[in-house]
């Protein structure tokens, strides 16, 4: 199996460390500095999950589709941020003989709206979601750790009720490592984890701590529970449904479960204020705002949280 990652940040390593330990065939498109890290000192993964290490020259690695040498990827799984998913899918549009008309694009990114973007250079059957809520992150350009882990990484379509396509690389995912499961309800899953983003990322970059320690006190909880009421309402004013039936069910479990699972995590979005770099909070908190936009719902919580987020990124 051939597996194309496009995008070399803590997520795309992650999986790619999976994918080579099951001996797929891997190439990886990375920023030149990540590039050149691979190449010389291959890909190692720590963690959780237990150490592994890709020597370097047994997966490609490059900085752009036209430097690959050969094309006939069966998988792209696209791990960049989501407010890269137009400029992704045009580049690889654009490069048709590296994933040609067979190829599954599986994309690996926060928030909503990402297979949307991508239906508009491709036929929707070709693409795929994977909902991750496991914790990575690079302390080296070509070292990830595995950090902290919720649940099994979950592959499915938005768009097709078969996904047995995608057997192959879950098991691959799995044997590598990480547990992966495929499911038929992916949008009840990307939405159960939109309601976990939106009500920890902003917050936790705003205020500079971990999850657990939003969730210890009452102040940080009111305002999630606010965050997460408003996106359920909005969620299901447009038509989608998650796992539970109301916000009530949701944050039970959020607050005995999720959190716990994930305490001294620091979200991405900490970790991109942190460094000075745009966030992915159009992709979540500003799907909500779009979306309700289009109810003219009013969702205070979540704006504000925008609003702060926006205000942070510009001051860099």
């Amino acid at each position: 199996m051939r597996v194309l990652i496009y995008g070399g940040g803590a997520v795309g390593l992650g999986v790619a460390s999976c994918l080579l330990r099951s001996a797929c065939d891997v190439d990886i498109i990375a920023r030149r500095a990540t590039g050149d890290a691979l190449r010389a000192g291959g890909l190692l993964r720590t963690g959780i999950f237990g150490r592994s290490h890709a020597e370097p020259g047994t997966f490609g690695a490059c900085t752009t589709l036209a430097e690959l040498d050969r094309g006939g990827h069966d998988f792209v799984l696209v791990c960049t941020k989501s407010f890269d998913s137009d400029a992704v899918a045009r580049d690889l549009a654009e490069h048709s003989d590296v994933a040609d008309g067979d190829a599954k694009f599986v994309l690996f990114q926060n928030g909503w709206g990402n297979a949307e973007v991508f239906a508009r250079h491709f036929a929707p059957p070709r693409i795929y979601s994977a909902r991750v809520i496991t914790g990575f992150q690079r302390h080296q350009p070509h070292e990830v750790a595995v950090t902290v882990h919720a649940d099994a990484i979950h592959l499915g379509s938005l768009y097709v009720e078969d996904v047995a396509v995608l057997t192959d690389l879950c098991q691959a995912i799995a044997a590598g490592g990480i547990p992966c499961e495929l499911t038929p309800d992916i949008s009840k899953d990307l939405w159960a984890k939109m309601l976990y983003n939106c009500a920890l990322n902003p917050l936790g970059a705003i205020l500079h701590v971990p999850y657990g320690a939003l969730a210890a006190q009452e102040t940080t909880q009111i305002l999630m529970n606010s965050i997460i009421t408003e996106v359920f309402e909005v969620m299901s004013a447009a038509g989608h449904r998650t796992h539970w039936e109301g916000p009530e069910g949701f944050i039970e479990t959020f607050y005995e479960r999720l959190v716990p699972d994930t305490a001294e995590h620091e979200s991405s979005m900490l970790q991109d204020i942190t460094a000075g770099k745009r966030t992915e909070i159009d992709a979540l908190n500003g799907a909500v705002l779009k979306l309700a936009e289009a109810q003219q719902r009013a969702v205070p919580h979540n704006r504000s949280v925008y609003n702060l987020i926006k205000f942070l990124e510009s001051t860099y």
